[in-house]
């Protein structure tokens, strides 16, 4: 008979997160949430700090997440503390982003130094913080995890997608998703559709005009008839739109992960995506995407996918995404936080067998 696991009381901590719900950081929070819930081990999670906690899973990078996490580390509770964002990716994100990243870095190596194990979501992040952020702590890789039970085909979905927007049943609709960033590649989605005004281009997302970059807003001021621009969309609607797209194209030039990816996989739709580091470990050209680096070649490989000239890549973009299920993640997130707090019983128990041998 297995052996009844202790139970582990665990704060998923969010500092100020109505500023990060509409990004990839605000979706983790419920993927991380969810992924545990769907546990049958002994897990109890709040999503608030608490004293009795024996896990803070800090994922926030704001002034008071790491006032928190040293005022947990002080309290002698483990803390984790998750590398969402790195400087890499906070350029070309922003008016003024590129100036301000090596500042940005430099407080990311401070919020991230101010726990006992730093997650991350991919290999790439991870390798990007060991190499070049010197955190002196350990670094592990758990995808953000993708919930298969909201994201899936559905010919409904399609239906009331194309009739919400009004697009025929044979219209060929182009999907993409994340806030208006030239690091997303939105310039790039834009001047794609500009190409094809026989074809409906979709872009869900949305940032605060304040803060667009100039080649941003010098795009926003000449959208091409054929693009709409819906914002930010409840997460019913956004399941709705994958289902009823023919191709999700990725633009992006840097990413931790990429949640909305995985979202495309889960949901069958074909996608086609930059060639960047980051997704030449995981994804392959042809096997479970298409990949571009050129605007032209974006062009090129989106009509050969469309016209079916290309084979499928969806079957495997499914596994993809299977193998990344909340189900999994939940799995491997109950590992770490058992290790981790294995590791240091038995670090503080060393110190006590020294002195009573001695």
């Amino acid at each position: 008979m297995k052996a009844v696991e202790a139970m582990i009381n665990v704060s998923i901590y969010f500092g100020h997160y109505r500023w990060v719900e509409k990004s990839g950081i605000g979706q983790a929070r419920v993927n991380q949430t969810t992924a545990l819930a769907l546990q049958d081990e002994a897990v109890n999670v709040s999503t608030r700090y608490t004293r009795d906690a024996d896990i803070v899973h800090i994922n926030t990078t704001f002034l008071s997440s790491v006032l928190l996490a040293r005022l947990a580390m002080r309290r002698g509770q483990a803390v984790i503390y998750h590398a969402h964002s790195t400087e890499e990716d906070f350029r070309n994100s922003f008016c003024g982003s590129n100036l301000l990243a090596p500042l940005f870095g430099l407080w990311l190596r401070i919020c991230y130094r101010n726990c006992h194990l730093v997650l991350t979501p991919t290999p790439y992040s991870r390798r990007l913080l060991e190499s070049r952020y010197h955190l002196g702590r350990p670094v592990r890789d758990i995808s953000n995890g993708i919930d298969l039970s909201a994201f899936y085909p559905d010919p409904e979905r399609r239906r009331r997608f194309r009739e919400r927007h009004g697009y025929r049943a044979d219209e060929q609709v182009v999907l993409s998703v994340g806030h208006y960033m030239e690091r997303k590649g939105f310039p790039d989605f834009i001047r794609l559709a500009r190409r094809y005004p026989e074809r409906s281009f979709i872009w869900y997302g949305y940032t605060a005009a304040g803060v667009l970059s100039e080649e941003v807003r010098r795009e926003l001021r000449n959208l091409p008839p054929n693009l709409k621009l819906p914002g930010f969309v409840p997460s019913a609607e956004l399941q709705e739109a994958y289902a009823g797209c023919d191709i999700f194209v990725f633009m992006t030039h840097e990413e931790t992960e990429g949640i909305v990816l995985l979202e495309a996989l889960a949901s069958d739709i074909p996608v086609l995506l930059r060639d960047i580091e980051i997704y030449r470990e995981w994804m392959t050209d042809g096997v479970d995407c298409y990949k571009a680096t050129s605007l032209d070649e974006f062009a090129e490989r989106m009509d050969q996918i469309l016209e079916g000239s290309l084979p499928s890549t969806v079957v495997a973009g499914r596994h993809v995404a299977r193998q990344r299920s909340l189900q999994e993640i939940g799995r491997q997130l109950l590992g770490i936080y058992r290790n981790l707090l294995a590791e240091r019983e038995k670090a503080q128990a060393r110190p006590r067998r020294r002195t009573e041998s001695g």
